[in-house]
């Protein structure tokens, strides 16, 4: 039996898994990760490639080892892969992939009882469990009236991957964070028109984009998650930066929000205003939610839909399962602290003996 099984090998599940290590825990003997990807990168394997390092939002160094200075017009997927898989290397991290967790279930009754993790056919028993499962797999879109009768092509962020594929249609983006943004620039530049639609208007901030910034966001989302609400999420608090081009687009009228969607019909869109766009494709740039399937045996849920949590990571109901890239901690910046909260946090749950290796 395992001390801990980590779920997840992105940032959080990272580092989570390097504090364990650098604490106490031997690899492969008290813990394990278990990755559902093909390899190193986490979410970021699966981003455009066209989204640039540079253009990228928020990837922070993990402990023990920077990133560095790669050149900011690689696409990022391809820098943090690498970036995860050299990092994975230098520490020797026990890693499973790719893995599939189905389901975390305790194995009898008792709040001590051991939990067993499963995947297919294959199981690993744990006294505890972080889980770092992220959001990427939990593309959220909105329903609004007539969705379904829509005859364009419908696609969320995970599904987008090249701008030149709407060369000529007319597209409508959906949503009010940062990948929108970008996303309508890329269209323009290659040759596609859009509307954008966003619930309320936009929210351009002053601020720089700092670390004490940073703090303040990560404040407001935590406050939900230690209620056991849905925690909102970090690209909902973040607002859009004043870079050059962003301020460029706005003028321009580009980047400026048409409204709510009212109803959506075969070939067209209908705003709240009244506005009606003829459309070729909507994109939905609207957000995750937090992946927690897997958890669903532990009946975790409060009633407000969310998991309660004291310190980010400790989830109230269960003392054997922590939350890393949850709430708060879905940012990078966020994910490396949490991962290192979640591992010190396990390791005083563990016994004794445990802690002697």
């Amino acid at each position: 039996m395992f001390d801990v099984v980590v779920i997840g090998a992105g940032q959080a599940g990272l580092a989570a898994a390097y504090w364990l290590q650098r604490r106490s825990l031997v690899p492969w003997r008290d813990f394990v990760v278990l990755d559902r990807n093909d390899g190193p990168g986490g979410a970021w394997r699966h981003r455009w490639p066209t989204l640039t390092l540079g253009r990228a939002h928020g990837i922070h160094d993990l402990p023990g080892l920077a990133l560095g200075e790669p050149d900011a017009e690689r696409p990022a997927s391809e820098v943090v892969a690498e970036y995860y898989g050299r990092y994975e290397r230098e520490f020797g991290l026990p890693i499973e992939r790719p893995v599939r967790v189905g389901r975390v279930e305790a194995e009898h009754a008792g709040a001590d009882a051991p939990l067993v993790v499963r995947a297919g056919k294959r199981s690993w028993r744990t006294r505890l469990v972080i889980s770092a499962a992220g959001t990427w797999t939990k593309p959220f879109v909105p329903h609004v009236p007539g969705i379904e009768s829509f005859a364009g092509r419908q696609l969320r962020t995970v599904d987008f991957w090249d701008a030149e594929e709407f060369r000529g249609q007319h597209v409508v983006v959906v949503g009010g964070g940062l990948s929108a943004v970008q996303f309508i620039l890329m269209l323009e530049q290659a040759g596609a028109t859009t509307t954008w639609s966003t619930r309320r208007e936009p929210d351009w901030v002053d601020d720089p984009f700092d670390e004490r910034w940073g703090v303040a966001v990560e404040e407001r989302v935590d406050a939900r998650a230690s209620a056991g609400l849905v925690p909102f999420s970090v690209v909902r608090n973040t607002g859009i930066p004043p870079w050059p081009e962003y301020l460029a687009a706005r003028d321009r009228g580009r980047l400026v929000s048409s409204g709510p969607i009212r109803r959506i019909r075969p070939d067209a869109v209908e705003f709240a205003s009244g506005e009606v766009v003829r459309a070729d494709a909507i994109l939905w740039s609207t957000g995750f939610r937090a992946d927690l399937d897997h958890l669903a045996p532990l009946r975790l849920r409060e009633p407000g839909g969310g998991i309660a949590t004291r310190n980010g990571v400790e989830v109230v109901r269960d003392d054997r399962v922590l939350l890393v890239g949850y709430g708060a901690s879905a940012s990078t910046v966020g994910a490396t602290r949490a991962g290192r909260r979640a591992a010190l946090t396990a390791l005083t749950r563990l016994p004794a003996p445990a802690l002697l290796g």
